[in-house]
């Protein structure tokens, strides 16, 4: 406990209140962690230069985890991580997807210009066998980005796949159900993914929004659009809604 007449932390000033010295303590946070960053490298864009607006390093950091939440496989999340992915990639670095369920697709990740001959498709037979192969992969310099899917994690174990990918300075992409958010993430950003209506007939309209974004005191939404036959993603055009005309009335 501090005494009355004791002085204040470094940093900090008599008469500030609780949410001014919460936000100087995150912003010194936020400069310890990129200091500590892997490498000095541009960010990772995620494919919609709406969405990197949103993050405070205008993309994902090299050697962090991303959360994609979404309830259903049609939510679309697996074709924003995809796109994700190959920005990560774009240099030659491998993609390794851990695929538990033995459902990935890997012509439809080529449609989308990611390079097969670059993937590593991982289907471990157990649970344990599955989050060693994450853990591996994520300290393996040569990899650009893991895809992986994970409904159960400890706090334990989170952690330590978010060590190996500093270590690897590798992209971790997740994609977990939206029913977590209550969760505690060792990510350094979590999105939640929901599908909108408005779809046309090329394509989809989704809302993201950044539940956490580290190094920021709050996030933001977005609506976009995703191609599916170029496979890009865009800000959703918004609709104006129609002048309101008044009534005729009667002579």
């Amino acid at each position: 406990m501090r005494l009355p007449n004791e002085n204040p932390p470094p940093g900090t000033a008599r008469g500030e209140s609780s949410r001014e010295l919460v936000e100087k303590l995150q912003q010194q946070i936020a400069r310890i962690e990129k200091a500590r960053s892997p490498h000095d490298t541009a960010p990772i864009s995620s494919g919609c230069d709406a969405l990197d607006q949103l993050l405070p390093e205008r993309g994902f950091r090299h050697g962090t985890l991303v959360e994609w939440l979404a309830e259903g496989d049609g939510a679309g999340a697996e074709t924003l991580v995809l796109i994700t992915a190959r920005s990560a990639c774009r240099a030659g670095a491998a993609l390794v997807v851990l695929d538990g369920t033995g459902e990935f697709y890997p012509p439809a990740a080529a449609r989308m210009g990611l390079e097969l001959d670059h993937m590593i498709l991982v289907q471990a037979a157990n649970s344990a066998d599955h989050l060693w192969a994450m853990d591996q992969a994520l300290r393996c310099p040569g990899v650009g980005a893991v895809l992986g899917w994970l409904e159960k994690i400890d706090g334990r174990t989170f952690r330590r796949l978010q060590l190996a990918a500093e270590q690897g300075s590798t992209l971790g992409l997740f994609i977990r159900p939206a029913s977590v958010q209550q969760e505690p993430s060792w990510a350094d950003v979590r999105l939640l993914v929901e599908p909108r209506p408005g779809a046309t007939n090329v394509g989809r309209r989704l809302k993201i929004q950044v539940l956490r974004s580290r190094g920021q005191t709050s996030g933001g939404t977005i609506e976009v659009e995703i191609d599916d036959e170029t496979c890009t993603v865009h800000l959703a055009a918004r609709l104006d809604r129609p002048a309101i005309q008044p009534r005729a009335t009667g002579a």
